[in-house]
């Protein structure tokens, strides 16, 4: 379990290293769980690293800290990365976590794709020894095999499986089958679906502990808008009817579902804001609110 009584799975709000936003869906949607990214902090893109944890920890029943690993591989500095750079960037989410006094969960340092399987291994045991009191999540790529996967299930009490990983080599129906080996070997071990922003088939992860999406973000990013049928048992996608979206799809009065929230992101942000940032703001509140709204529906409650 990752919180108290726990007996359902609980999705995390992705990007809340914008603890604006962060706080703003926290208290206008009881939003209780998130995920951060620690690349802008240990970049410096961030300041305030200390006040940003405080500030964090007194809007989340439990918080889930991403290694930044995803952005050095993938992201705005893909490229190769060799030990040297990854044993500096190691120290550096350790002294992140240890002068902040974050107390919440990790990610290890998940590097099987860039370093072997071997070099993950002693990231993973260096981050147990220096951070004796934050939970670690341990992430399964396919380069550790069955093997590896044992030796992990064994090593663990908190394991991640990448659902991006799956999905982008095309074997995205192996989640399901590797999530059942794993609680099959240890049943009360707690797993996390890393990247997990599909809500079809999710009610067969109910009993998982943790997942993350930064799907409730796809409106304000590219006017992408969801809503629960009951009914029909789905989720059905609309997307903006202005040319910020290019997706296909039901088109529906972006503007006009942002302007709906004005009064309440006037109220939260107290500040002076453009119309387009009262927009967003308020498609993020009706994404979030909607996201709850779902996820409730299909895993259970996310109190």
């Amino acid at each position: 379990m990752i919180v108290p009584n726990q007996s359902n799975l609980k999705v995390h709000y992705a990007g809340a290293e914008d603890i604006r936003i962060a706080e703003f869906i926290h208290s206008k949607a009881d939003i209780n769980y998130h995920l951060f990214t620690v690349y802008p902090f240990i970049r410096k893109k961030q300041k305030n690293d200390k006040e940003y944890i405080q500030r964090l920890e007194k809007i989340s029943k439990h918080s889930i800290m991403d290694s930044g690993l995803f952005t050095l591989m993938f992201g705005a500095e893909k490229g190769k990365k060799d030990a040297k750079f990854l044993d500096n960037w190691t120290e550096k989410l350790i002294e992140f976590i240890q002068e902040t006094n974050y107390a919440g969960t990790y990610v290890d340092v998940d590097c099987q794709k860039i370093l072997g399987v071997d070099q993950a291994w002693k990231y993973r045991k260096l981050l147990r020894s220096r951070l004796p009191n934050n939970r670690q999540i341990n992430v399964f790529h396919i380069e550790d095999g069955k093997k590896g996967l044992d030796e992990l299930i064994e090593y663990t009490d908190y394991i991640a499986i990448s659902v991006p990983e799956l999905r982008s080599i095309k074997k995205s129906e192996y989640l399901y089958r590797v999530f059942c080996y794993i609680k099959n070997k240890k049943p009360d071990i707690d797993v996390h679906l890393l990247g997990y922003t599909e809500f079809k088939g999710i009610s067969k992860y109910k009993d998982a502990s943790s997942c993350d999406s930064v799907s409730w973000k796809q409106g304000s990013m590219y006017g992408q808008i969801v809503k629960l049928n009951t009914q029909k048992n789905s989720v059905e996608v609309f997307v903006s009817n202005t040319k910020r979206s290019s997706n296909s799809g039901k088109r529906i009065d972006y503007d006009a579902i942002g302007n709906s929230y004005e009064s309440i992101v006037r109220e939260h942000f107290n500040k002076k804001l453009t119309e387009r940032s009262i927009i967003n703001y308020g498609i993020d509140l009706s994404n979030a609110k909607e996201y709850r709204k779902i996820s409730e529906y299909f895993v259970g409650p996310q109190d």
